[in-house]
């Protein structure tokens, strides 16, 4: 039996506004993920812009419209022969586009799934289709090393750009602002800056280093942003395509990109099943999501309302933000989120054997115990009262106040405070009741220094002597402290509750769509003579 005294451990009243910074807390309210499984790869996801709860998953030969809060799907766009790609919504929700394997381009009207355009021309599958800002024309980004734009309308090509890369292209983004400009990255490794007006189209060539995978505009259109290998890099249009930065935080390849919180966050999905978010003001990682496989594509709901990840084996995450601002809500995530810090600090240490001898360890060999401090040593002769003027002291008080809280916390545990405070003179007391008032107000301290208050006073309560003027003058001193203290926590939440009433009101008005473009009834686009006569034949 091991008969060794053990110090204090005075590390447990370390502070955790170190590992607890806004971005965690607010991406903690992401609820716990909820599957949906499918049949193969989960190729893209793509959010509607006017019906918030409706997000498109691309997936094998199917094209399908699932509700966020149901997770049943509304609508099936099956009329593909081969595999689809990348289907996209247009800016008003009521047009939807996607590439396939047999190399067309399909538009499709959200409403009654009916097949509006087929447009035919690439000889290779298309794997990313995108709309045009003045959704009036659709850009197709294609295996077969070529870059084309339709005019949605007529169905015809109004320009080719054969040879853009000289290996498949796989990414692409659209000006925000600019409808004549976009990008295309290619797996050759580099980026294709295009100018529609320009007699040569190609306005800047830059080279990524690695495949590309995923292409993405900033709100304002000044930078656009690329992702391939296992960096993300980010491009100052304005100033003649320069890098800014570069950032490396996944160790396998980069998948995906997306953007949330109005343009203030960048979200990058990879290889790794992590999914990175980075502050877009400083690029810095904010906070990290992780995942059961490979990440390959993302979506983000407006007011960032949900997080789906698609993976590798078929599977979709959902994880859908915790709008009510409840403080039961709020306690359960910083509950949680300090569980899971106390498990990682918890690791036990191994001792190592000593293995320099052959034989069998001799008593003489056993390592020495750690150097108590002297207030241990009055602990372990349970001499309680001097291991509390020990901690008293000025030099402790100032330099090391968790010692003294330590010894406080022990000597509560022991049930040992009330005789350490018993018969002491009335120095030692107010020396106690002094710290009391300095560090109450610590939330490392409160819980255990509220505990000695009370035991104090029980103590007081206890005694029959008459206490000096000085003494009743620090109780008084107690009392203000402690009043001060109430009245600081009723003001504090007085200020919460008005600054959720706040929040839960934006969040309210941010539900609301925007300003959606509702064209007439009469308007509505018909199906061209290619897509009524399209037929899927099934072997």
């Amino acid at each position: 039996m091991d008969s060794r005294f053990y110090a204090l451990n005075i590390r447990r009243f370390q502070q955790r506004a170190q590992v607890e910074t806004p971005d965690t807390i607010y991406w903690e309210r992401l609820e716990k993920p909820e599957f949906l499984k499918e049949c193969n790869t989960i190729d893209y996801l793509d959010f509607s812009p006017t019906e918030p709860d409706n997000f498109v998953v691309t997936c094998s030969v199917r094209v399908q419209i699932y509700n966020l809060v149901t997770k049943l799907v509304v609508k099936n766009l099956s009329r593909f022969q081969k595999s689809a790609y990348g289907a996209t919504f247009r800016q008003d929700g009521r047009l939807l586009a996607a590439g396939d394997e047999e190399g067309h381009v399909k538009l499709f009207d959200t409403t009654s799934r009916n097949i509006l355009r087929i447009f035919k021309g690439h000889k290779a599958p298309v794997h990313r289709t995108f709309f045009t800002n003045d959704k009036l024309q659709l850009t197709s980004f294609c295996d077969d090393k070529s870059v084309r734009l339709w005019d949605v309308s007529n169905e015809k090509v109004v320009q080719t750009y054969n040879d853009a890369h000289t290996d498949y292209i796989r990414a692409g983004a659209m000006h925000p602002v600019a409808g004549n400009m976009f990008v295309s990255g290619g797996y050759d490794g580099k980026i294709n800056l295009f100018d529609t007006r320009a007699e040569n189209a190609i306005q800047r060539t830059l080279d990524h280093g690695s495949p590309v995978e995923s292409l993405l505009f900033m709100p304002n259109g000044s930078i656009f942003i690329s992702a391939g290998g296992n960096q993300v890099r980010v491009w100052d249009l304005i100033s003649g395509c320069r890098l800014l930065t570069m950032m490396s935080q996944h160790h396998k390849t980069v998948t995906c990109l997306r953007l949330g919180t109005d343009g203030r966050r960048l979200f990058s999905g990879g290889l790794d099943r992590h999914v990175k978010i980075y502050d877009t003001t400083t690029y810095k990682t904010v906070h990290t999501l992780t995942y059961p496989n490979a990440v390959v594509s993302l979506a983000v709901a407006g007011a960032d309302q949900a997080v789906v990840a698609g993976m590798v084996d078929g599977l979709i995450s959902i994880k859908r933000m915790i709008v009510e601002n409840k403080p039961s809500n709020l306690n359960q995530i910083r509950v949680h989120h300090a569980s899971k810090e106390k498990k990682k600090k918890l690791v036990k240490k191994l001792i190592k054997p000593n293995t320099s001898q052959v034989v069998d360890h001799t008593i003489k060999d056993r390592s020495k115990a750690t150097k108590l401090q002297s207030f241990d040593v009055h602990l372990r002769k349970f001499n309680f009262k001097r291991a509390l003027d020990e901690v008293l002291l000025p030099r402790q008080v100032e330099k090391h106040p968790e010692n003294t809280v330590a010894v406080i916390t022990e000597l509560l545990q022991r049930r040992a405070l009330d005789k350490a405070l018993s018969d002491r003179p009335d120095s030692v007391l107010i020396q106690f009741i002094d710290f009391l008032c300095t560090h109450l107000g610590e939330v490392r301290f409160m819980r255990p220094l509220l505990n000695a208050a009370n035991t104090i006073l029980n103590v007081f309560d206890a005694s029959s002597t008459s206490y000096s003027v000085k003494v009743l003058e620090a109780l008084q001193r107690l009392s203000d402290t402690v009043q001060a203290e109430i009245a600081l926590t009723v003001e504090m939440l007085q200020l919460k509750g008005a600054m959720d009433t706040i929040i839960g009101v934006s969040l309210n008005d941010s539900d609301k769509p925007k300003a959606r473009t509702v064209a007439a009834k009469g308007a509505r686009m018909q199906p061209s003579k290619r897509a009524e006569k399209y037929v899927i034949y099934v072997d």
